[in-house]
């Protein structure tokens, strides 16, 4: 039998005007950027699930872990109903969009009105170009969700193991529309500090430095953990959590590679001098263990780890290699500083029971991280990104000082804002809900809160009983059978 005629091509699409593939489609940015969208999404479901549920005592396993998946569920429906226009749309004030549904066709094929052979335009009276990428809006939509919805996750490790879980479902939504989306607007979206020239490659100072400080401030008013709990808090699986460490490392090519908005120069840098860095921070994290405590802590190289990508983050695709080693030297030292050294002798510090040091790992490092780009910011590479208009890092001369100076005042004002907006929003919360577990919650821990537990195992507590731990467990295969003969 012979073969049958290949499909015929659609004259729609012979002719370029397939309205599933219009003209101005780059298939190949288009594919990267959902690619990259997805490695992120992978870095908090399942990565910081499973570190999450790792890193923390047993008894709350699944407290934890639910957090960051309540947290990633809920950002996606707010951000496609309101938050996405209010980081990225029309402005309402200098640091605020507009809110709007980011729904249906208008807003998930195209992009709203603008000339799609265009790829930016520039005001003169403006530092900083807009962008135009030729792929769907919805992929921007998805690939901005999957940002914002890391950043409560990572604010949630400050907050493990005491927050009242109702408590949390309120906070999200309220601070994803109150916090982030001010920060993403005014520094990414077109707001003042964007076009001031602040620089913030992938969001060291977007998603770390609001998670970081937001989470300290949330902390502050949720209160500590039980006394027994900050005491000891060992992880109950460590090889688990280097496995959702290990998704958080590997995502995080998606999550510096992706901000070029397009498969290009700049994204490949990128992803480079994300794992120099990387790496960079985790070996003198290790040495700085080994020499001052006499021993490698893998929980500490996994700190070492976190603080190296969250420091490169702001300048991922702006600085050289060269200088994302320079950058993890110092993301392995300064927060391990601050951590080990500052920390103990800090009364605020002390008081402030942050569970997995997210000030430390995520504020200090991701400020670190936005001034260190102010000094190594390689002008090519900086045109190469939105463009950014003579702009360039303090080590290259001229007005390089200045942009130092608009990297401080830029995270100055994450923080600011973060501080006041996070105490008011915990505040409004405590008026319907406590913030904190009860006492009896705080005592037993998942199987309290959720009716679960992370590990049926026997041995925690229980008597020992045959009918339940028994190899014939279930009645009903216990039981012989009518006319069977029972060994005895």
């Amino acid at each position: 039998m012979a073969a049958p005629p290949p499909n015929p091509v659609p004259l729609a699409y012979q002719a370029g005007t397939s309205l599933a593939v219009p003209p101005w489609l780059n298939k190949g940015d288009n594919a990267w950027q959902m690619i990259a969208a997805t490695l992120v999404g992978l870095q908090s479901v399942p990565g910081l699930v499973i570190l999450y549920g790792s890193i923390v005592k047993k008894k709350w396993a699944v407290n934890s872990a639910f957090m960051a998946l309540y947290a990633f569920a809920a950002v996606i429906i707010c951000w496609v109903t309101w938050a996405y226009k209010m980081s990225f749309g029309h402005k309402l004030i200098p640091m605020w969009g507009k809110a709007g549904p980011a729904l249906g066709q208008k807003y998930l094929l195209q992009w709203a009105n603008l000339p799609q052979t265009t790829q930016y335009y520039h005001n003169g009276d403006l530092e900083t170009a807009m962008i135009q990428p030729f792929y769907p809006m919805a992929t921007m939509v998805w690939f901005q969700c999957v940002f914002a919805a890391i950043t409560l996750i990572l604010l949630a490790g400050s907050l493990l193991a005491r927050m009242n879980f109702r408590a949390w479902m309120m906070f999200v939504p309220l601070w994803l529309t109150f916090s982030y989306t001010v920060g993403a607007f005014s520094v990414w979206g077109g707001g003042f500090l964007f076009h001031w020239g602040v620089m913030d490659y992938s969001g060291g100072y977007v998603i770390h430095l609001s998670s970081g400080i937001g989470g300290f401030t949330a902390a502050y008013w949720v209160g500590p953990r039980l006394r027994k709990d900050r005491e000891r808090f060992p992880p109950n699986n460590v090889l688990l959590m280097l496995a959702g460490a290990g998704l958080l490392w590997m995502g995080w090519a998606g999550f510096n590679g992706g901000d070029p908005y397009a498969a290009n120069i700049d994204s490949s840098m990128a992803v480079l001098n994300t794992n120099i860095c990387a790496a960079t921070s985790l070996l003198v994290w290790t040495l700085l263990d080994v020499i001052f405590f006499k021993k490698p802590s893998v929980i500490g190289a996994v700190q070492g780890m976190i603080t190296g990508l969250v420091c490169i983050t702001p300048g991922a695709g702006l600085v050289q290699g060269w200088a994302a080693i320079i950058m993890g030297i110092l993301s392995g030292s300064v927060p391990w500083f601050t951590m080990m050294i500052v920390h103990k002798k800090s009364k605020l510090l002390q008081q402030v029971d942050d569970t997995l040091g997210v000030f430390h790992t995520h504020a200090v490092a991701g400020l670190l991280g936005g001034i260190l780009t102010g000094i190594f910011a390689e002008p090519e590479l900086c045109q190469l990104f939105l463009p950014i208009l003579s702009a360039k890092g303090a080590v290259y001369g001229g007005t390089g000082g200045t942009q130092v100076l608009k990297q401080i005042v830029g995270g100055l004002f994450i923080i600011g804002w973060n501080v006041l907006v996070t105490t008011i929003i915990c505040l409004v919360i405590k008026l319907v809900v406590p913030l904190r577990m009860s006492e009896e919650e705080l005592l037993v821990g998942d199987d309290a809160v959720h009716g679960e537990e992370a590990y049926a195992l026997w041995g925690d507590g229980e008597k020992y009983d045959p009918t339940r731990h028994d190899i014939y467990s279930d009645e009903t295969v216990h039981k012989p059978a009518i006319g069977a003969t029972q060994v005895v």
